[in-house]
């Protein structure tokens, strides 16, 4: 632990071209006012992580890195994901500081958390987790959706963070650990409570979007909870295998039932109940090939151990 830690605020921008010189304003009008009342050491700065936009995003980006050391911008040379955007920048970064942050550019978690985060860090806690405490700026769809995928990832198994995204810190230790794990599939609020290290939370509350568009809509936010899904538990593909066996009983005992009606007269011809069971099953089987074909996907990404991102330009004073 470092009494005046380097401070490195890590922001992912992907088609922020609207949302971003405010986002620069207040993070650095912020992180100033850490630096003069000895928070955080004069070094500390703010990395921003161009995951491949094809609006301004760089181009400010690149303007506060070249007319301040406060700012630093990473350009990738193609979209890769927020998950893996954040890792570029920990990884780009890694020498740079003490303690990291990641926040999404909209700023729709609160900045003000920050200097609690850090203090926290200094009380002796390797993470700090950023809590929701209330979601009143989601719609009902999204509140609904997002309790039942924290609630699903317990009954799986799965360690996680209830209202926590991505806004969290980690000193170095924790993130070069991170950067250990090589999974393509990332889902790093899985990741981050598995490795253990004491950590703590600071709760906040979530602001409305001010500008630009939201980049998660219903597509990506089912791609991540599949992916967390997925790289955290095999008991879909135990439930596949329990829901044949219930299916083998269930025929053995429609078999009895049909050898019982032939032998007593009672036999009644019909398709209705045949086409029924028919799709019945065939659903149940496309949906079983499904979950199966999920995970050997994701063996398939991995097994190629491909590059999670690439590095167009950088710019680090």
């Amino acid at each position: 632990m470092v009494e005046t830690p380097t401070l490195v605020i890590i922001v992912p921008c992907f088609q922020e071209e609207e949302a971003l010189p405010g986002t620069h304003e207040r993070l650095s009008g912020l992180l100033a006012g850490m630096v003069s009342r000895g928070e955080v050491s004069a070094r500390s700065r703010i990395a921003y992580i161009d995951d491949g936009s094809t609006d301004a995003t760089w181009h400010l980006a690149k303007g506060y890195a070249d007319a301040t050391e406060m700012a630093c911008a990473v350009k990738l040379s193609s979209n890769v994901g927020l998950q893996n955007a954040i890792i570029a920048g920990l990884e780009t970064m890694l020498d740079e500081a003490d303690i990291f942050i990641t926040i999404d550019a909209d700023l729709q978690d609160d900045i003000q958390a920050i200097p609690t985060m850090v203090q926290r860090y200094k009380e002796g806690y390797e993470i700090v987790y950023g809590v929701r405490t209330n979601r009143r700026s989601d719609s009902w769809f999204k509140r609904t959706s997002a309790m039942a995928f924290y609630r699903l990832m317990h009954h799986l198994g799965t360690r996680s963070v209830y209202n926590h995204a991505d806004f969290r810190l980690m000193d170095r230790r924790t993130v070069a650990e991170l950067l250990r794990y090589p999974e393509r599939n990332l889902f790093m609020r899985g990741i981050v409570p598995l490795m253990g290290f004491k950590s703590t939370t600071v709760e906040y509350e979530r602001a409305e979007r001010t500008a630009g568009k939201s980049k998660y809509p219903l597509s990506k936010m089912m791609g991540l909870a599949v992916d967390g899904i997925t790289s955290f538990s095999i008991r879909p593909v135990r439930l596949v295998l329990v829901m044949g066996v219930v299916f083998v009983f269930v025929a053995i005992i429609i078999l009895a039932y049909v050898l019982y009606s032939k032998f007593s007269g009672h036999a009644v011809t019909g398709w209705s109940s045949t086409i029924l069971s028919l799709w019945f099953i065939g659903g149940c089987i496309l949906i079983g090939l499904g979950v199966v074909g999920e995970y050997i996907g994701k063996i398939y990404m991995e097994v190629k151990a491909r590059p999670r991102y690439h590095v167009d330009q950088k710019i680090i004073k």
